[in-house]
């Protein structure tokens, strides 16, 4: 292939079959720089220089120049009096011109070397100092003037110059096809003005270098692995030769994620469309671009198979970002809602409104707490109602016999069962109140021991039953005591986000998530699908799943009603989380047929929202994987940085881009759709953020362990922990945050910031601290006393 377009190669060694190159290349009128490989084993360079000698001395005589020794100062395999007595040998031994091969810095060190060779083999390759591709050919000639001025009479020939054409950027200077074609033709044009004797490195990329080198270190070659030119000798250069196939892939990926957005788009704006748009064409080509980019690799089954990970853990993450980008749309632009239901000022008659089983579940709970939600629904302004207490497994008689005996001067329509035992955990008591709720009761309300309702609850929201296809009525989630202590306000502001943003969204699609708290469901069909479930810890959610199953509807208002106490300290509130997650990946193995498969009554957009409304929990988890090959991959950056360099940035950019959109998201839909301030939007942020390691293993636990875990209570009203506490409760975030902190410094300080993706690689290991710093904060917040809630901010 070399034949008719070089004068001469250059080899590094004559072991083995490099041996016989000599031989080979004589046929096709090559002329042979020889190399023998010199190194710190002394009995080897001994055999390497015999052998050289032999081969020197005997035909086809094409040796034109002999290199003893590559780079062998510059490693410290040899000093330099040691490589002078080789030299001095082979110049005495055979009647080639002989010389060492070092870079131009380390002749201009020791300028004593220069009296013991023929000529200087000098190294100029610009990409290892760093220097740009524009400056590069300029570089070369400025140092092969220094070495001209420190050597006037030594002939001077380069022995290396060339430019990888993929690997890690070093300072100013990049590794791509189009870099090497460019600094090769200029270096050439250069060089045959200046007269200069050159060797360009290297013919064909050796991918085994990369363990040498790093990444760059397979792709110097002229030709690829397989023999096929990278670029074009004479003709224009095209940095990317199959840009048509990839613009053609790149927009059809995009048409039908656009088709797949845009789907049920009929009351989107103009706008909303027009963004959606932007997503999907943005995910595409990034996406096609990262296959095409990872498609150049030298590769075996190990990297085959990370690749592969790899790409499918962006393909997720791009997944997620168009979700996102969809609730982004739909939370912003949406012209009208179409299924959003409002309280109705329009009194209805009292014959026509059913009759309301009202059940409150209890274990343990603080009798005082229990007794104002009592009061509160004795002023229910309603006229069919009863209300049962279940108290399941309390053992101290001393915290339920309050709440009975209150029970009783209440009247007839409150009733107190004090069961022990009874298995189910909250579902069981559910289902055991159902057994017992009047026969005449045809809509069943749940409310949590410490919720006090509003008196027009029943009356605003028991009208939409008047719809047979209604079998779910849900008003939102409601705190009265978020002003207490910062750490409140910021819980408060985190839940508000979800059933003022996320539910509103999802039920434009008739798929909101029932919870377990201000929710009434038609009896009739609660009785048809059986009841609460009692195989996973979120037996609310589930219900409702079950519910649209059967093709039942539900009416969601966005009208608070009632107000409840919220967990008292971070690690309630990670508990709390813990079992909304672990549930739900329960309910996601249990429903996977109706999900994925539709084998019920679900519509399209009930699937997808109750798919994609996990979706971001999911990565959660996914993300949790990420970090600790993060760290894995960081370490082996610091123990051995030749060989392990940064992820590509292509790679690096996806959780990074990943952040900023979810965080751009949430604290603009904060501002526009809550007109929050800035300062409320943040904070949700944090205490969400703060939630993500508790998520992650919530969802990893649940997709792949899958046993039935304890019902996670969230108690109120619990004693605040101190400082050392706090810290103890966010132990493993902790450890985390400071060993990716621990990380970021060694690199910092043994590899450095030459390389731009060892600096975006960096950024990537900031933003995976984020979650777990903010646990620290967030719990240490939990724990401040008399912290101020007055920067809460709702209009």
């Amino acid at each position: 292939m070399l034949s008719g377009r070089v004068h001469a190669i250059r080899t590094y060694s004559v072991d083995g079959v490099l041996g016989d190159i000599t031989a080979l290349a004589a046929k096709h009128n090559i002329n042979i720089t020889l190399g023998a490989w010199l190194g710190a084993d002394l009995d080897a360079n001994e055999r390497e220089l015999t052998r050289l000698k032999n081969i020197v001395q005997r035909p086809p005589y094409n040796v034109v120049r002999v290199i003893a020794g590559n780079e062998a100062i510059l490693r410290q395999d040899l000093t330099v009096d040691q490589m002078i007595s080789y030299l001095d040998q082979l110049r005495k031994d055979i009647q080639v011109p002989v010389s060492t091969a070092e870079p131009w810095h380390v002749w201009l060190k020791h300028p004593e070397l220069a009296q013991h060779v023929d000529f200087l083999a000098v190294h100029m390759l610009p990409y290892w100092e760093g220097i740009s591709v524009n400056k590069a050919v300029g570089y070369i000639v400025n140092k092969m003037n220094l070495l001209k001025q420190a050597f006037p009479n030594k002939p001077i020939v380069i022995a290396e110059v060339g430019w990888p054409s993929n690997g890690r950027s070093i300072g100013r200077a990049h590794a791509s096809k189009e870099n090497e074609a460019i600094f090769l033709r200029r270096f050439i044009s250069k060089a045959r003005e200046e007269g200069y004797v050159y060797y360009v490195m290297e013919a064909f990329d050796q991918p085994w270098k990369a363990k040498l080198e790093g990444a760059a270190g397979s792709y110097w070659g002229v030709y690829d692995v397989s023999r096929k030119p990278k670029f074009e000798f004479y003709r224009p250069i095209i940095p990317i030769k199959q840009w048509r196939i990839l613009a053609i892939s790149s927009i059809l990926l995009a048409v039908f994620l656009v088709i797949f957005l845009l789907m049920d788009s009929s009351s989107l704006k103009k706008r909303g469309r027009t963004f959606l748009v932007g997503v999907a064409f943005m995910a595409s080509s990034v996406i096609i671009w990262v296959l095409y980019q990872h498609s150049l690799l030298y590769q075996d089954w190990i990297s085959r198979t990370v690749g592969l990970m790899l790409m499918l853990g962006i393909m997720g993450v791009w997944l997620v970002i168009l979700v996102e980008a969809h609730e982004w749309a739909e939370a912003l632009w949406l012209q009208k809602r179409r299924h959003l239901n409002l309280a109705s000022p329009t009194p209805v008659e009292h014959h026509k409104l059913p009759f309301v089983s009202i059940h409150i579940p209890a274990y343990n709970e603080p009798p005082d707490m229990m007794i104002d939600t009592l009061n509160a629904l004795s002023k229910l302004d309603y006229p069919h109602f009863e209300v049962l207490v279940i108290d399941n497994n309390t053992v101290d008689e001393a915290v339920w016999q309050p709440v009975q005996n209150h029970c009783e001067t209440l009247g007839e329509r409150f009733r107190f069962f004090h069961v022990s035992p009874l298995a189910g955990y909250k579902a069981g008591a559910l289902n055991f109140a159902l057994r017992h709720t009047h026969a005449d009761a045809q809509a069943i309300a749940v409310i949590d021991s410490d919720y006090k309702v509003k008196p027009g609850w029943l009356k605003q929201m028991a009208v939409h039953f008047d719809d047979p296809e209604i079998a779910i009525v849900q008003s939102p989630q409601d705190y009265r005591d978020f002003d207490q202590n910062a750490f409140k306000a910021m819980c408060y502001a985190e839940y508000k986000g979800f059933f003022h943003i996320g539910m509103i969204t999802r039920n434009e699609r008739n798929a909101i998530i029932q919870h377990g708290t201000m929710t009434i469901v038609r009896r009739s069909v609660l009785e048809e699908v059986g009841g609460w479930g009692e195989s996973t810890i979120t037996e609310d959610a589930e219900l409702g799943l079950k519910i649209f199953e059967h093709g039942y509807q539900a009416a969601y208002e966005p009208t608070s009603y009632g107000q409840g106490l919220m967990p008292d300290t971070f690690v309630d509130y990670k508990k709390q989380r813990y079992r909304w997650a672990y549930g739900a990946m329960q309910i996601l193995r249990e429903h996977a047929g109706a999900l994925f498969l539709n084998k019920t009554h679900l519509n399209l957009g009930q699937r997808y929202h109750f798919i994609a409304g996990w979706l971001p929990w999911i990565a959660d988890g996914f993300n949790f994987v990420f970090t600790l090959l993060a760290i894995a991959w960081s370490i082996l950056m610091i123990s051995d940085p030749v060989r392990f360099n940064a992820p590509s940035m292509l790679v690096s950019a996806v959780p990074i881009l990943f952040f900023i959109f979810k965080l751009s998201k949430m604290l603009i839909l904060y501002r526009t759709r809550m007109h929050a301030g800035f300062s409320t939007a943040v904070a949700a942020a944090i205490a969400g953020l703060s939630l993500s390691h508790t998520i992650a293993k919530a969802v990893l636990y649940g997709l792949f362990v899958g046993r039935q875990m304890p019902f996670l209570r969230t108690p109120k009203q619990a004693n605040v922990a101190p400082i050392a506490q706090a810290l103890r409760n966010v132990a493993q975030e902790a450890i985390l945050f400071t060993f990716l902190a621990l990380l970021l410094i060694g690199i910092s300080w043994h590899v450095g910031f030459r390389s731009v993706e060892t600096l975006v690689w960096c950024i990537v290991l900031v933003v995976q601290m984020v979650p777990y710093v903010s646990a620290v904060i967030f719990s240490t917040i939990s724990v401040l006393p008399n912290s101020s809630a007055k920067w809460l901010q709702f209009k």
